[in-house]
């Protein structure tokens, strides 16, 4: 019996490929199959992953025409076997005991799903790696212990993936839940992430970091400049899915909306610089609907993320000048090591944003509602 299938949706990484491969073949668990969909790579990676195939018997390929994420990862449901599914993406790696640990855990506890915490790290040119401890749960409240995805709304809190973890492949099949198909886009993995959580009735995360997620990828989709609305094109298939089921919807709403937020401001740092106004504009009148419709819940959000979600629907050009001019003098203070005068300092994250006093004043006075 497969107790787990791993899916490696597979695309131009011939450069990472090869430690990836490695990481899977030796898992300790050895009831596992290994779906790799070769995307319409134009680099070696197909030949990596014929020439892993025809050393172990567990290996599936599938060669197709470039499709998109979401149809690769489709692809490779369809076709698993295994009691329980894994993602590895194929610019990261695995420890060795990672898919043994978990699957004696949803056993154990009869689970839809399990998640756990991981790593992040870019690798230096000698080789030396630097990793960023990520726990899902920044509360450190909610570890290791049983609870209903589908009834914890704030559980879509934790840090968003879809790889750290395995999930049970009948409760999958029972949901449909599969990965949203636009030819071209990225982000795919939000609608299968939030889908989990809706439907699932158990499931757990961990705090033992597994999960092994490269950063220093140029090919990376979250590097891509280029892919402006694929978010917000994600955020609409999820928006229509969590309708279909108004109970869903109701239980869900508040923290749609808190999580497309930090998505959308994500995005607006990663797409190039010309893109952004006409983002701010496009992204101030989703949330102004949003607001006029009921849907956000500012007690979800700090202080400082409420009067900028205020400012960004009452006064978009505002928030584009306090963005641009964060971005702008920060680059500027990187080069010249001065004081910028007549501003003041936030950090959200590990972005300072250099807002002038007169901006401040406005964020003030929309969070005493004077605006």
């Amino acid at each position: 019996m497969v107790k787990v299938s791993i899916i490696v949706p597979t695309f131009n990484v011939e450069e990472y490929l090869v430690e990836c491969m490695d990481s899977i073949v030796r898992q300790t668990l050895k009831e596992i199959e290994i779906i790799c969909i070769n995307d319409g790579s134009t680099d070696s990676s197909l030949k990596i992953l014929q020439k892993y195939a025809a050393n172990d018997s567990r290996i599936i390929i599938v060669d197709k025409e470039n499709g998109g994420y979401g149809m690769a990862m489709n692809i490779g449901l369809d076709k698993a076997t295994g009691e329980y599914i894994g993602i590895v993406e194929p610019d990261d790696f695995v420890p060795l005991n990672m898919y043994e640990d978990l699957y004696n855990v949803v056993k154990e506890n009869e689970l839809d799903f399990v998640k756990a915490d991981f790593y992040r790290f870019m690798r230096e040119k000698n080789g030396d790696m630097k990793l960023l401890y990520n726990h899902l749960d920044r509360a450190d409240e909610d570890y290791n212990q049983v609870f209903n995805p589908s009834h914890t709304p704030l559980a879509i809190k934790y840090i968003m993936n879809t790889w750290s973890g395995i999930y049970r492949k009948a409760f999958l099949d029972q949901n449909q839940i599969r990965h949203n198909e636009t030819p071209g886009a990225s982000f795919q993995d939000n609608g299968f992430f939030f889908k989990t959580f809706v439907y699932a009735q158990r499931a757990m995360i961990l705090d033992k970091p597994y999960y092994m997620n490269r950063r220093d990828n140029p090919n990376s989709s979250v590097n891509n400049p280029g892919k402006v609305y694929c978010m917000n094109v994600e955020y609409d298939y999820i928006r229509d899915f969590l309708m279909k089921d108004k109970e869903s919807w109701e239980r869900f709403k508040y923290i749609y909306s808190f999580k497309k937020y930090g998505n959308y401001i994500f995005t607006l740092g990663r797409i190039a610089t010309h893109y952004r106004h006409e983002y701010v504009l496009r992204i101030s009148a989703e949330f102004k609907r949003a607001m006029e419709q009921g849907e956000i819940d500012l007690g979800l959000f700090s202080a400082y993320e409420q009067g900028r979600i205020m400012l960004l629907i009452k006064e978009p050009e505002t928030f584009y000048q306090s963005y641009s001019l964060g971005n702008a003098k920060e680059r500027k203070l990187e080069k010249e090591n001065k004081e910028l005068k007549g501003s003041t300092t936030y950090k959200m994250g590990k972005i300072v944003m250099f807002i002038p006093i007169k901006i401040k004043k406005a964020l003030k006075r929309l969070l005493r509602g004077k605006m």
